[in-house]
């Protein structure tokens, strides 16, 4: 099996499922129960913080888990949304964001509130100038994904947070499900006053993610209950995938050159053989331009639809996908390769191929042998 659908989710280490296992075995105590099974399960979550909070260089009591990246951006942009609500109802937003802002933003323009999605450069890039002009009196928080996760572009969010260091009342939220572990990520040190992690992005396991809020920042808490998470965030803590994904994370931060290395490889490798193709097309950043995430390409096959290839190399046990894993089974283009400015026949034939540090080169090769016979073959068969 040749598996490149890591953006969707990639494999759980065995590590972390040995690290759950166990800690799902002997320290199943509540965490908020008084007795000694609950106070040893309080100080491995405790601990889970801490080591999460290290591999962000930020403070443990900044780190607030979750079920994943889907709430905590919901929990940020709802969260202040509701807590300064008095002060401004304006949010900046992209044109490219995955669903779960997307759609949080349109939810809340339905609630009175004013969103400006940014455009993007046809590499799907946003500009600092256009979110600059955006901001308003009345803004509240700019949400910047980190890595787009269906053409792997970088934003400039070092460059955002020191233009929003000028607007102290203007909070900066970044999507960073797709970066973690394939780039760098200092939050503290970018302006970032709020950020998104989902477990199963980086080798952790589904249902796990964290949201950072920066000491100061304050929300009002999308889920409400026993006050757990400092009172963002209610409920039974589920302390095995916590403390499994600290540990994917710690794994994560330790390899970050080595695999970003290896995946910037792959990526290079695959775009070299797919380049002369006539019949594909690239979508979003180059191989050496500077935007470019080092596990995600993203490109298309005009006339071809996507669907059928994908399942044709499914056929091969070679797995990849057509965008985000939230809205692949969306009758219809990609929103985001669309707001991009992929014509429209494109984006329907396009193709998302994303790396582990699982993968290797020979995969790759055994991948584009699959495409140039499968693929020419769909274009004599669309053309008759």
């Amino acid at each position: 099996m040749i598996y490149f659908d890591n953006s969707a989710t990639t494999r759980p280490h065995p590590d972390v499922l040995k690290t759950f296992g166990d800690v799902a075995e002997q320290y199943f105590g509540n965490p908020s129960s008084l007795h000694h099974l609950g106070g040893r399960a309080a100080q491995l979550l405790e601990q889970a913080h801490k080591v999460a909070a290290d591999c962000l260089s930020v403070r443990p009591s900044e780190i607030i888990f979750t079920s994943g990246g889907t709430e905590s951006n919901n929990a940020a942009l709802k969260g202040v949304a509701q807590q300064h609500l008095s002060r401004g109802k304006h949010i900046i937003t992209s044109s490219v964001e995955h669903a779960s802002v997307y759609e949080t933003c349109k939810q809340l323009e339905e609630q009175g509130y004013s969103v400006t999605y940014l455009p993007t450069d046809g590499k799907g890039r946003v500009c600092v100038e256009d979110v600059q002009r955006a901001l308003r009196d009345d803004t509240i928080l700019v949400s910047i994904m980190y890595v787009n996760s269906e053409l792997g572009t970088i934003q400039p969010i070092e460059e955002i947070g020191r233009l929003l260091a000028d607007y102290p009342k203007v909070y900066f939220h970044v999507d960073a499900v797709q970066g973690f572990g394939k780039l760098p990520l200092l939050p503290g040190k970018w302006g970032v006053d709020l950020l998104s992690l989902s477990a199963h992005k980086f080798h952790g396991l589904r249902g796990c993610g964290l949201l950072y809020v920066r000491r100061g920042v304050t929300l009002s808490p999308l889920i409400i209950g026993g006050g757990q998470e400092a009172g963002y965030r209610s409920g039974t803590e589920n302390v095995p995938g916590f403390v499994g994904m600290a540990k994917a994370m710690r794994m994560q931060r330790d390899g970050l050159e080595a695999s970003r290395t290896h995946m910037k490889r792959l990526r290079n490798r695959l775009i070299d053989a797919l380049s002369p193709l006539a019949y594909c097309k690239l979508n979003g950043p180059g191989k050496d331009d500077e935007c470019a995430a080092p596990h995600i390409v993203n490109f298309s096959f005009p006339g071809v639809k996507a669907e059928v290839v994908v399942h044709a190399l499914e056929k091969k046990d070679i797995y990849v996908s057509t965008r985000s894993a939230c809205s692949s089974k969306a009758d219809k283009p990609s929103r985001v390769l669309l707001a991009a400015g992929v014509e429209e026949e494109r984006a329907k034939s396009a193709l998302r191929v994303s790396f582990s540090v699982d993968n290797t080169e020979e995969e790759v090769d055994v991948f584009v042998r699959a495409i140039e016979e499968i693929v020419p073959n769909l274009v004599k068969i669309m053309r008759v």
